[in-house]
């Protein structure tokens, strides 16, 4: 048995019998153990008058983990705390650290250039990123079979040095043949069991690409054939990761973009998930023009409405973004009972508020979407894959969108980077620190000078920390992370040939602009200012 001491531990808040600890018990050096509670996240923990409701999770200071296996027996403070202690084979002492449950990316970035090259430019120069009628017609890998292999490597490291224990790993596929394939993905199953990282894991599939035309306007090339096969090699990769029988592997099926692909696989991906029960994720309700604005043409739907046609609409659907929606202002700007569709369904959205900012969509307040009953979980979805400045990007926001300093819901965001997500994941036994669940676990260090004083360990790690801060974690109980270090990882050579493989990326796009032809790197990727010779 292993025993991890932390300075503070976020652990269940919940008490045996339905007892909620308070201020008044929690150091009474006591183990716990929680039930499972219906509730979405965002529940109020303590009321206007100091009143104590069910807690999601309560602070512990200079408290124990005792881990057995892959499961967590107790946690206590104190006395108790010892005793935990002098059972384990070995202890670590993390020191002046916050230790939390594992975190959960349900967007987790696997690719080296996302966002790094694309969030700077107005539209007409952002259209020429994308890929070429001419080039969707024949287009070919960027990347040979061991760089893609190097660059999910990178991606995998960057999320575990981040902080992440599990991630439904996402990646462009602007630089690919079309999408990603049934041998790619068991690639990366190999590379997540090797590291230590839960992975949930399926290539995704599309029927069409988005394209610039040679004239400027927008459009989307289609080769449905193609969208057959890809959803074909991602039910064949389903039967694959059964057969691995790896606890850290998890088959799901992840069409792309809603508006990339048809009817008709969209319905199989529907029919496969209920027959097997597949969670499913999609790319929906993120964009006016080049979403909404197709659908109503060319399918006749909504986002919502194009999902429930197909039978997607469901608890086992994760809606990547779920941004514009009725009660955004830029498509209704009130209430019209898309919350609701979504909370009856069951349906979780991944927001990423990182990427909401940078790339200028931004959610209609988060409490809207929990108070409706909505599952919301947390995704980085950009570069570098940091749910701490996710959550500080979204408490910022949530501020502002109020006008009111108490509404920053940093609870909230802390509970959808773990909770939220063990429950769009339908994993109950993750996303907690309490006897029984699985050990998931990470902790960041506050012990850093620049930290500054420490009230509240996850106000001080929001306020004055990163995901770089991450120094342990602990994935299915075994120790992936320690001081920082990812055992058997040569970072200096990885980043190195990440280097490598980001500048061969970056000169791709030049053959593939549409407006300028073979365009010059300096003036598609200008630098900020003038280069001296």
């Amino acid at each position: 048995m292993k025993a991890i001491r932390a300075a503070y531990v976020i652990a269940e808040g919940q008490g045996p019998g339905g007892i909620v600890w308070t201020g008044t018990n929690a150091g009474s050096g006591a183990g716990f153990n929680s039930g499972d509670r219906a509730k979405a996240p965002g529940a109020v923990t303590v009321s206007a008058t100091g009143a104590a409701a069910v807690a999601p999770f309560l602070e512990l200071r200079d408290a124990v983990v005792l881990v057995d296996g892959d499961r967590i027996v107790d946690v206590a403070t104190g006395a108790a705390g010892d005793a935990l202690a002098a059972r384990a084979a070995e202890v670590i002492d993390l020191g002046e650290s916050v230790l939390m449950p594992g975190l959960i990316d349900l967007e987790g970035l696997v690719d080296i250039d996302h966002l790094q090259l694309d969030s700077w430019w107005s539209g007409e120069h952002e259209a020429r990123l994308e890929w070429s009628e001419a080039y969707a017609r024949d287009p070919d890998a960027v990347l040979t079979s061991d760089e893609r292999s190097t660059l999910r490597r990178y991606g995998l490291v960057q999320l575990l040095l981040h902080g992440i224990t599990s991630a439904m790993p996402i990646s462009t596929e602007v630089h690919g043949a079309w999408a990603e394939t049934h041998d790619d993905m068991l690639d990366t199953a190999r590379t997540a069991s090797e590291l230590g990282i839960r992975v949930f894991l399926g290539p995704s599939y599309r029927s069409g690409v988005h394209v610039t035309r040679a004239d400027g306007t927008p459009s989307i090339f289609w080769d449905e054939e193609k969208g057959r096969a890809g959803f074909a090699d991602a039910a064949r990769f389903l039967d694959t990761v059964e057969a691995l029988a790896d606890p850290l592997i998890t088959g799901v099926l992840v069409p792309c973009r809603v508006e990339t692909v048809t009817d008709e696989v969209l319905q199989a991906t529907a029919k496969l998930s209920a027959e097997r029960g597949t969670l499913v994720r999609v790319h929906a309700t993120q964009g006016l023009a080049s979403e909404i604005d197709i659908l109503r043409e060319e399918r006749g739907a909504t986002p919502l409405g194009l999902l429930q046609r197909v039978g997607l609409l469901n608890d086992r659907l994760i809606l990547a973004h779920g941004v514009y929606i009725d009660v955004h202002p830029d498509v209704h700007g009130e209430d019209r009972g898309d919350l609701a569709t979504l909370a009856e369904a069951g349906v979780s959205i991944v927001h990423c508020p990182v990427t909401n900012a940078r790339y200028a969509f931004l959610l209609e307040k988060i409490s809207q979407y929990l108070e409706a009953g909505v599952t919301v979980a947390l995704g980085t979805d950009s570069f570098p894959p940091d749910l701490i400045r996710a959550i500080d990007t979204g408490v910022q926001l949530s501020k502002v969108q109020h006008n009111d300093l108490g509404m920053g819901m940093l609870a909230e965001y802390v509970e959808a980077a773990t909770l939220g997500g063990a429950r769009a994941l339908q994993r109950p036994d993750l996303g907690r620190i309490g006897a029984g669940r699985t050990a998931d676990l990470v902790a960041f260090s506050l012990a850093d000078f620049r930290m500054g004083a420490i009230d509240d360990p996850l106000r001080t790690l929001t306020l004055s920390g990163t995901g770089r801060d991450a120094n342990f974690s602990m994935v299915n109980g075994r120790v992936v992370m320690r001081d920082g270090n990812l055992p058997g990882v040569d970072l200096t050579a990885l980043r190195s040939e990440g280097q490598r493989i980001f500048e061969k990326l970056r000169a791709a796009y030049a053959g593939r602009d549409a407006l300028q032809g073979k365009s010059h790197l300096g003036e598609l990727f200008p630098p900020l200012f003038p280069r001296g010779s």
